[in-house]
């Protein structure tokens, strides 16, 4: 059976071939795991509940701030050449890495990649392969919903996904396709190789506590900005006189009825009991929490409105700090295995090699005057064409050369010069030597006298 032009070994398991695959972390392998946000968390009826730590500003923020840093950089196919110099060449028909599939552009394909990374901890991409004549085959890429693959293992140790139907992604039944087929980009796979694990799991707790103090705020305001309290009698009452009392009470007097004037007789007394904000420090509790969640994500705070922003001489750094601590990893992640699934040979060998490459000066875009002044830094290194590209202008005419200023010479003018000096000093009584070393410096001084006149006429 072929699917996406792939054949695929088997649709169905039969007996031998159940007890050959094993869905990885199942309790056949030997073990299997409960996720508690911390422990005894299950004892004391605490649930981290997924969609709803989604719901979280600060890790919302967290995720889609990487994954569209990601997804706004350019793909580029990088060579190789003798002298280890990855330079960006023309696309050999890798139009996947232009249009990833049907219905979505770069841009999308490569935030869906990532954002499953981040919330499920693993990304499966299911190749589309087509006929073509150069052998590269692989002509769609597909994120997969990851809550329908499963990681199998075979007894020889082959690894195989178990996809379940995703008429989206072109697959219109449960099929089990080789690891050939899939490419699995996982996250901190704490527990087994093939299972990662989302920061959602050391993160879901002060996500949680924080959508607690929100809402508890939310209900708070909607209460008037009211505490609630008690009402209190000075002798006992029954506990039907005590419902229907509390029952119009709360119809009276909370809500949008906040505010009305009590009257309370028999020598009822109303007193508030809920503390203050101020008491609960509930503004620091929930700075914490999203800073919490920052850690884990590896996201400076203030990039995310939590904290106070650096300096602004200090930006830059903190940029590069981001892209290292955070952005790095995830983004070699996905060259390397970009170059796996389109048959790149990378790192691999010697001489020439094709990779893929993310082009990261559309994420660390320096300021206009940081761009002129590293681009006039880089005279003697980089053409004029060179620095004029990195400020965003066309080529030149006589910019396809590097500059340096008169005083500047060559290092094998100087190691002729050395030489002279050396063969002058060690024959000083040479008459030809001092005569051709006389004639040289005639000439030297000549040279200087002409490019002075030269220099006098046009001013």
């Amino acid at each position: 059976m072929k699917v996406l032009g792939v054949r695929i070994p088997f649709t169905r398991q039969p007996a031998q071939q159940q007890k050959a695959l094993e869905p990885v972390g199942s309790r056949g392998s030997g073990w299997y795991r409960i996720l508690e946000s911390f422990s005894g968390a299950w004892q004391q009826n605490v649930e981290v509940n997924f969609d709803s730590v989604l719901s979280n500003h600060a890790d919302f923020a967290c995720r889609t701030l990487i994954a569209s840093d990601i997804a706004k950089m350019r793909v580029k196919l990088v060579q190789r050449d003798q002298y280890r110099i990855w330079t960006e060449v023309d696309n050999f028909g890798y139009q996947v890495l232009i249009k990833p599939n049907r219905y979505q552009t770069r841009i999308q394909f490569f935030e869906s990649w990532v954002l499953s990374k981040l919330q499920r901890g693993n990304t499966y991409v299911l190749k589309q392969r087509g006929g073509q004549p150069d052998g590269r085959g692989v002509t769609a890429l597909y994120v997969l919903d990851p809550s329908l693959v499963t990681p199998l293992v075979a007894s020889d140790g082959s690894v195989y996904y178990d996809v379940q139907q995703d008429k989206l992604s072109g697959v219109e039944a449960h099929i089990i396709v080789p690891a050939s087929e899939i490419i699995h980009d996982r996250f901190n796979c704490f527990f087994h190789p093939l299972v990662g694990l989302s920061p959602i799991f050391a993160g879901g707790l002060a996500a949680t506590q924080g959508l607690a103090i929100q809402g508890d705020s939310a209900l708070f305001f909607q209460n008037g900005a009211q505490p609630g309290g008690v009402l209190t009698a000075p002798g006992a009452i029954a506990d039907e006189t005590a419902q229907r009392l509390k029952a119009y009470w709360d119809t009276n007097f909370t809500g949008k009825n906040s505010g009305k004037v009590a009257v309370l007789g028999d020598g009822l007394k109303y007193e508030a009991m809920r503390a203050k904000a101020v008491d609960s420090q509930l503004i620091e509790q929930l700075k914490w929490s999203a800073e919490v969640i920052c850690g884990v994500y590896h996201v400076p705070a203030f990039m995310v409105g939590v904290g106070q922003a650096p300096a602004y001489n200090n930006i830059q750094s903190q940029l590069t700090m981001y892209y290292s601590q955070c952005l790095q990893v995830l983004i070699e992640s996905i060259e390397v295995l970009l170059d796996e699934a389109l048959g790149l040979n990378g790192e691999a060998g010697s001489g020439a090699s094709l990779g893929t490459e993310f082009d990261l000066e559309d994420l660390l875009r320096m300021d206009t005057a940081t761009q002129f002044d590293v681009a006039a830094k880089g005279k003697g290194i980089l053409t004029l064409d060179e620095q004029r590209r990195k400020a965003g202008y066309a080529p030149t005419e006589g910019g396809n050369t590097i500059y340096l200023q008169q005083q500047d010479h060559s290092l094998a003018a100087i190691a002729a010069r050395d030489e002279q000096l050396v063969e002058a000093a060690s024959n000083p009584t040479d008459p030809a030597a001092a005569a051709e070393t006389a004639a040289n410096d005639n000439l030297a001084l000549e040279a200087t006298r002409a490019m002075a006149e030269i220099y006098k006429g046009l001013r």
